[in-house]
């Protein structure tokens, strides 16, 4: 149990001078889809220097990057053969230094994703493991097991793969190698000194490169329960798993012992100035998240509470209550996150209703039942005005900021993530919210690079395009631009407080600025002690607030 150290659940902490990080607001730039240079399809590292100028105009303080590491792809760069590279199709060394001298001179920061709980099955050290005979010193990086039955022909635990079947995978002398994801993607053994020594210097090589800190992947996952022999978990599937159930002891989520590694690597982190973050994704419960942000330990972790929490005012004050709480009992503030590269875009999640089999509608062509794309359209708009209000880190998704919806009707054979083959061609996983995002109106690609595009964009791309949006006063980019230019004027105050509100509505105050967002279906008046507006999501009613829409007001008195 992780002690309340304030006196109220949302204190006064004003930092006059607070972390950069603290109330950071991150783009997550998916590498493959954001800009492509070189004319491959492929997005790369100087197609991303090269639309610098969009981010820094944008307002955002920091880029995080998806992995650009040298691998087969066979999950997109999330199976890295060589930690210490750049892929060709993403460029060079020389590529990624160019690109942090250029950003790092328009005040942008670069945030590494670094993928420590697996590696490609083309790694060299995985090579050498099927090289080498059972019990090899080779062999111990990795999580190798005898089989059950009398011939060895069983898996060594009934433990599932998150991209369907199990997640182990016969070798031809008879041992079993564990991977909680594709079977291209062996588990690192994090009891093995050679995996600790050598993702330590990992971290140290790409911060002597200027990485201003590290997105951890699956984070809650490194250490596992190898005791022999291994338990089972009842055959559950963990693709459906988000987390285990409170309290559980799960074989490989979420273990105790996995903070012991992020202790060492602060350490690392602290050693470097100015001053580098580190940021988990961690599929664990609200209780144990803080967990991993403690003082000694990460700086910040994904809060997919906020991403998951239906469109219902008091859900999103639970999740608010709780995030808060939590993150503040260790010292640090929370990250609100509506979208990212796994996820059905949000405003296509904002326009179908609550409840919803979001694999079984993409499974279905996105067809049954058609999204209410005006509903979505509103309700994508307040929730970024939310989200940006609160205290804390937002991290925004690539594309986020034009409105982007999700594509549901890729064509079948365009199909490119592991989920659709592992899953017998069933669940057609995560690349309609992975789409090349468009430039221009026009174009081949719609300005994401001369070669095409590695997903086929849809014929109507181009009408969200950056060009398209630029200068529009109601479009999604302005939108997004004016609400970072205007955040910009309230930070440093990390002081929280509700404010009275009515049936459908969340009201709050943080420091000199209120905001208010009206989720009902009915039309609410603003209070007769309103401040000025600043910013809507929505066009006002007079001195009605829409439904669907959020408001920022120059807190009155302050």
């Amino acid at each position: 149990m992780i002690p309340n150290t304030l006196d109220t659940p949302h204190g006064h902490l004003s930092r006059p001078a607070p972390d950069w990080w603290r109330e950071a607001v991150v783009y997550q730039v998916y590498v493959p889809s954001f800009a492509d240079a070189d004319g491959d399809g492929i997005g790369d590292l100087r197609g991303i220097t090269d639309r610098l100028d969009h981010l820094a105009d944008l307002g955002v303080d920091a880029l995080w990057l998806t992995p650009f590491y040298p691998s087969p792809w066979t999950d997109a760069g999330y199976d890295v053969s060589d930690y210490r590279g750049v892929d060709p199709r993403h460029g060079t060394l020389d590529d990624f230094r160019g690109l942090v001298r250029s950003a790092h001179g328009r005040g942008l920061k670069i945030i590494v994703d670094v993928v420590p709980n697996h590696c490609s099955d083309q790694h060299p050290w995985f090579v050498e493991a099927l090289a080498s005979p059972p019990g090899s010193p080779a062999r111990d990086r990795f999580i190798f097991r005898e089989g059950r039955g009398p011939d060895g022909s069983l898996p060594p635990a009934d433990w599932k793969s998150k991209f369907g079947g199990g997640a182990w995978t016969r070798v031809p002398d008879g041992q079993w190698y564990m991977h909680i994801f594709s079977a291209e993607q062996p588990d690192l053994n994090w009891e093995n000194s050679d995996v600790l020594a050598d993702f330590e210097g990992i971290l140290r090589f790409w911060l002597d490169l200027g990485a201003d800190g590290f997105r951890i992947d699956v984070a809650h996952g490194l250490r596992k329960d190898l005791v022999e022999p291994l338990r089972d978990t009842g055959g559950r599937d963990s693709a459906s798993l988000n987390s285990p159930p409170e309290g559980e002891d799960h074989p490989f989520w979420d273990r105790d012992e996995v903070h012991d590694i992020y202790r060492t690597w602060r350490k690392i982190i602290d050693s470097y100035a100015p001053p580098r973050i580190t940021v988990a994704e961690a599929g664990v419960s609200a209780a144990r998240l803080p967990l991993y942000t403690r003082p000694d330990e990460l700086h910040q972790a994904f809060n997919f509470f906020h991403l998951r929490c239906p469109w219902d005012a008091e859900e999103f004050r639970k999740v608010i209550d709780t995030s808060l709480t939590g993150a503040r009992a260790v010292g640090t503030l929370p990250t609100w996150v509506l979208s990212n590269h796994d996820v059905v875009r949000h405003r296509t999640r904002y326009a179908l209703p609550q409840g919803i089999d979001y694999r079984a509608w993409l499974s279905g062509g996105g067809t049954d039942p058609a999204p209410d794309d005006a509903l979505g359209h509103r309700r994508a708009r307040a929730a970024a005005l939310l989200t940006l209000a609160l205290p804390g880190s937002a991290y925004l998704y690539q594309g986020e900021e034009l409105g982007l919806p999700e594509v549901s009707d890729l064509p079948l054979d365009a199909l490119r993530d592991p989920m659709w083959e592992r899953t017998g061609r069933t669940t057609k996983g995560r690349d309609g919210c992975r789409i090349p995002i468009p430039w221009t109106r026009s174009g081949g690609s719609h300005g994401f690079g001369p070669g095409g595009s590695w997903l086929p964009q849809p014929d109507n791309w181009g009408e969200h395009a950056v060009e398209v949006q630029t200068g529009q006063p109601d479009s999604f980019l302005e939108l997004y631009r004016t609400a970072l230019s205007v955040r910009t004027r309230f930070r440093g105050d990390e002081s929280f407080g509700w404010l009275p509100a009515r049936d459908g509505e969340l009201a709050f105050r943080k420091g000199r600025f209120e905001c208010r967002i009206n989720l009902s279906e009915r039309p609410l008046p603003l209070p007769e002690d309103a401040g000025a507006v600043l910013l809507a999501s929505g066009s006002l009613q007079g001195d009605m607030i829409g439904p669907d829409t959020a408001v920022w007001l120059a807190a009155a008195g302050g």
